[in-house]
């Protein structure tokens, strides 16, 4: 999902448009999640970026993905850039073995 939403319409609310949008990113990630897995994956990791606009977005983690959009709807922004891409990732071997 690359996508620049914008935070003002002539009918909605911003509050309902901020909960909409929020639901709009979680429906994505659930319908992501549900997608078959590549034989050598064991879950789908997101790489996430936000920002006023496209160009100036930066890293964040997919955690704090709300707490951006009500940011961006404290600071009383016109629009913001959101990017989630899903990758394959597989879980880190650890040595320690458990009885």
């Amino acid at each position: 999902m690359k996508k620049t939403f914008v935070l003002s319409h002539p009918k909605k609310a911003l509050p309902r448009l901020v909960e909409s949008y929020k639901y709009e990113v979680k429906k994505y990630l659930k319908r992501e999640r549900n997608k078959a897995l590549p034989k050598d994956a064991d879950f789908w990791d997101f790489d996430c970026r936000y920002g006023v606009d496209e160009q100036s977005a930066k890293a964040i983690h997919l955690a704090t993905i709300n707490k951006h959009i009500d940011k961006a709807e404290q600071q009383k922004l016109e629009s913001f850039y959101l990017e989630i891409l899903a990758k394959p990732a597989t879980k880190p071997e650890t040595d320690e073995e458990y009885y």
